[in-house]
């Protein structure tokens, strides 16, 4: 898929509507974390540097196409004007006189910030008439929110089929980083997939299996599969009903030649606490009143193997209960290994999902992978092997 960037477009004297993400986290008024915001900055500031007047678009919360006043986005300018170094107006809606005269009036190297989008039910039902009022705002729309790109929403998809557009650098970022785990990948191809149920992750799955050679799965997940092939998992968390479709999965990677790893020791104990007492057992030797919570060390040892012979990895949920220690162990140790291989030049590591990036900021780790993703549902899905609206409206 092929799309256009801030290169590709002449922004002098223009407005450029741009979709960012700034769904951030509140309290009293103030962001308490403004990661999102920081990730914008690239963008805002290439706009600026190319003579083009930036005006943002964004939702907060989900007010349900309501003006609901604690979700107005006007209580992000002190932090947006901090991260941009420059003064940003809030304007009191996304379409009509009030966004139309902010725009007017904006000053040469400012910015513009419209009020939430969702505030219009229009938005949510990618209303191609609240599409239309927003485009005679603008010249030009730019995307910069991957994480909006899986809704078909008016500011995500109908906004983009109405002005020339372009992905802004975030979002060109997370597209090229998934079009190199993905779409034309160095291989050998690995992909670590974690977290609780294999139900939540059912086309994650079936779509991996037949485009990564080799695919390592924990957690709770993993459970699933050891029960499915006939091994006693004792009280762990384990979907059993999900039995047939685990050996489906089984079954189909055998058949793309993807080899599926899977935990042959585990880290066992009989409470979910901090510091419980735990023990080192084979898989298929799990106590009848124990809880599988961790990978264990022969597994941790197969794990380093597979990576050191990978080329690309694609990491999506954690192999253990990792926020409690001492069954962070595995996670950890994988992803410190992953993230050695990275900085060396021998692997290009992709990763994202929340749980996912937890772990790896709780590993030190993070910021020495290739590509972290915020995106969430969008990274999933694009993971999923789906077509994304937001993303698919930039091709044309």
């Amino acid at each position: 898929m092929s799309w256009k960037t801030l290169d590709d477009m002449d922004l002098t004297g223009k407005t450029v509507l741009t979709r960012v993400d700034i769904n951030v986290p509140m309290d009293a008024g103030r962001v308490t974390d403004g990661t999102r915001i920081q990730r914008i900055v690239p963008t805002i500031a290439d706009i600026l540097a190319k003579g083009g007047k930036p005006v943002l678009l964004a939702h907060f919360g989900r007010p349900k196409g309501a003006v609901v006043p604690e979700m107005s986005l006007q209580p992000l300018v002190p932090a947006l004007s901090a991260a941009f170094g420059t003064d940003v107006v809030f304007a009191a809606d996304c379409r009509g006189g009030a966004a139309e005269a902010a725009i007017r009036a904006q000053a040469e190297g400012s910015v513009v910030l419209l009020e939430n989008t969702r505030f219009h039910p229009g938005e949510e039902k990618n209303d191609s008439a609240l599409a239309a009022e927003m485009a005679a705002l603008g010249d030009i729309y730019c995307n910069d929110a991957f994480s909006a790109a899986h809704r078909a929403h008016a500011s995500t998809e109908a906004l983009a089929r109405l002005l020339p557009a372009c992905a802004g650098r975030l979002m060109q970022a997370e597209l090229t980083a998934l079009e190199a785990a993905l779409g034309q990948p160095q291989r050998p191809v690995t992909a670590v997939v974690g977290g609780a149920k294999v139900s939540t992750k059912l086309d994650l799955l079936g779509n991996l299996v037949g485009k990564v050679d080799t695919l390592m799965i924990g957690g709770g997940m993993a459970n699933t599969f050891l029960a499915a092939q006939g091994k006693d998992v004792g009280a762990s968390l384990c979907e059993h009903d999900m039995a047939d479709t685990a050996r489906a999965i089984l079954a189909k990677a055998e058949s793309t030649g993807c080899t599926i790893q899977l935990p042959v020791d585990v880290v066992v104990a009989r409470e979910f606490k901090a510091g419980a007492a735990h023990d080192t057992v084979a898989a298929d030797a799990c106590p009848a009143d124990a809880m599988i919570l961790d990978a264990g060390p022969a597994t941790v040892a197969a794990v380093a193997t597979t990576l050191a012979a990978s080329k690309t990895l694609i990491w999506n949920g954690p192999m253990g209960a990792f926020e409690i220690p001492p069954f962070d162990a595995a996670t950890t140790a994988a992803a410190r290994q992953a993230a050695d291989l990275t900085t060396s030049g021998g692997l290009i590591s992709v990763a994202g999902g929340g749980d996912t990036v937890a772990a790896l900021n709780q590993a030190g780790v993070a910021e020495k992978f290739t590509y972290i993703s915020t995106a969430g549902g969008a990274f999933l899905e694009w993971m999923e092997g789906k077509a994304l609206p937001g993303v698919a409206a930039l091709a044309g």
